[in-house]
């Protein structure tokens, strides 16, 4: 009897045992079968966490870039206005970048079209408003057409319209002359006060042409000069075509003329102060042309040095002749001439931006 009431309570017992045992084991097989995290999910929400919101310096910078863009989508083009001397003066602008070069360069020089916002104080498109303008280039020669508006301009202003239309398309490597259609029509002469066209207008023509006191047109040729126009603290260059005897050298009549000045009638300027000569012939090889001044060109640093502006109008005259590229500096037969900064002067190259827009 106790012998079966033993094993009743062992059986009882393991029975609990097994029981407590399948338990733990349930619990470990759960363990076992929950899915791990899903790590991936965690980094994207840690990455969200980390990543700063936009805040005043990114927008700054978003601008930045936004203004980048901007930038490389303009590109610089010399447009040729008048001043309020009326003189036809190259002014470097920034225009929006397209394939129509030679027709975007004329809309800008329409009265009250896009050249409207950007006019440098003083200055004055030279196309009469409403204007519409369309160019076609042939073997060098840009053909200009304009529609019926184009007539209704001052006769006085005329040479000016002409010379402001012919400069700037011939800023343009692939241009040498420039021919006028108004509605489609060939124009021999302009429509207003007849200046002679021809077989077309080119750069030898000139520009704010002088007769540089000679009575004999006839036997002269223009040489162009860069001299200096004033618009309240600002200057700005401005080419000046002068006529010389056809006899003399291009090259030395140039810079005789530009050492002897402005033309008392205009309001011209020079950087060139008095006493400065050649004191030997321009010499000319492989596109370089060497000067040797005396010394009175040395303006700058106590007189031992030459003013930037002197350089720029040696080098921009110089360079509007044909095959000449360079221009290199002696002074008494020294070629280590200092510039203003107290550099040495190395072969001077015509500047690519002067006469920089809406100041």
């Amino acid at each position: 009897m106790r012998k079966r009431f033993f094993l009743g309570m062992c059986s009882i017992l393991l029975i609990l045992v097994m029981a407590a045992c399948s338990f733990g084991a349930n619990d470990v097989v759960d363990e076992m079968d929950t899915p791990p995290t899903d790590y991936s999910e965690l980094d994207q929400e840690g990455q969200e966490e980390s990543e700063p919101e936009m805040g005043e310096g990114d927008e700054e910078s978003g601008n930045e870039n936004e203004n980048e863009n901007e930038a490389a989508e303009q590109v610089q083009r010399k447009l040729y206005l008048i001043d309020a001397n009326g003189m036809v003066v190259p002014q470097t602008m920034d225009l929006p970048k397209t394939e129509s070069v030679l027709r975007q360069s004329l809309e800008y020089l329409v009265d009250g079209g896009p050249i409207t916002e950007m006019l440098p104080s003083g200055f004055s498109a030279v196309i009469p408003a409403g204007t519409e303008v369309d160019v076609h280039l042939a073997e060098g020669v840009a053909i200009a057409d304009f529609s019926n508006e184009f007539k209704e301009y001052n006769p006085d202003m005329e040479q000016q319209i002409l010379q402001a239309i012919t400069w700037t398309l011939t800023e343009f490597d692939n241009v040498d002359k420039v021919q006028i259609k108004v509605n489609g029509y060939l124009q021999e002469t302009m429509p207003v006060g007849s200046t002679p066209i021809g077989d077309g207008v080119s750069r030898e023509n000139g520009i704010n042409i002088e007769t540089g006191g000679l009575a004999d047109m006839v036997n002269s040729k223009g040489v162009t000069l860069y001299f200096l126009a004033q618009n309240g603290d600002n200057t700005y260059y401005v080419p000046v075509t002068r006529r010389v005897k056809v006899e003399e050298d291009s090259i030395e009549a140039a810079v005789s003329q530009l050492i002897k000045g402005p033309s008392i009638e205009t309001p011209l300027l020079t950087d060139f102060r008095q006493g400065v000569e050649l004191i030997e012939e321009p010499q000319y090889q492989n596109g370089v042309v060497t000067l040797n001044f005396n010394e009175g060109i040395l303006s700058q640093l106590q007189s031992t040095a030459v003013s930037a502006t002197v350089l720029d109008m040696l080098a921009l005259t110089l360079t509007e002749q044909e095959g000449i590229e360079k221009v290199a500096i002696e002074v008494e037969g020294d070629a280590e001439v200092l510039n203003e900064s107290g550099q040495w002067i190395e072969e001077v190259v015509r500047p690519e931006q002067y006469n920089i827009g809406a100041y």
